[in-house]
């Protein structure tokens, strides 16, 4: 009698542990939210590129940005991306002195993302996608709007279920003063 009593309080403990368990496993794990915005701070590196027959030299410059995306199936994303910066360019031609002029950049992007975990907290990732972007020297007349392809890739942390730190580089096919960015920002997840 005595060796049942002690096989069934051994059973409820063991079972009570693993009831335990299994709640605080469930109140840790969290399935990601299927929408995202990322608010981030740019560097832009800046560029040489040829405008008739002058040089424009981009130096490094500042920006701000936004992206917004909705995850899909197999750690893909779908992204708009909207980025607004700045830098100082220097024309050259020759037998003539170099002048500088501020320029601004808009950029609109739609990107493909892919996701890889490597750990709970660490995702690296990879982007594709097409840029439009709207580029503006008013000293020098320029004001064009140019296409192309941009490709990326990063690294996400998580902080908690809400908020990840978002760290970037991209490249761009479109050519112009403005250059490759790196970016970091704050992902939030509703």
């Amino acid at each position: 009698m005595i060796k049942k009593f002690l096989l069934i309080v051994a059973a409820l403990m063991f079972t009570t542990q693993l009831m335990a368990a299994e709640e605080m496993h469930e109140d840790t794990h969290h399935e990601e939210s299927k929408y995202y915005v990322v608010v981030k701070g740019l560097y832009i590196m800046g560029d040489n590129t040829q405008h008739g027959e002058a040089t424009l030299e981009g130096d490094d410059g500042y920006g701000v940005g936004i992206d917004l995306g909705y995850r899909l199936e197999y750690g893909f994303s779908l992204e708009y991306d909207f980025s607004y910066s700045t830098n100082s360019v220097t024309e050259k031609v020759a037998d003539e002195e170099p002048r500088s002029a501020d320029a601004t950049y808009m950029t609109h992007a739609i990107d493909l993302v892919y996701g890889y975990s490597v750990t709970k907290e660490l995702e690296l990732f990879a982007k594709v996608g097409y840029e439009y972007e709207i580029e503006k020297i008013d000293d020098y007349g320029i004001d064009n709007d140019s296409d192309g392809a941009v490709v990326g890739a990063g690294v996400e942390y998580e902080l908690n279920s809400l908020y990840k730190i978002v760290g970037e580089y991209e490249h761009s096919t479109i050519d112009g003063p403005r250059g490759d960015s790196i970016y970091l920002g704050v992902m939030y997840n509703f």
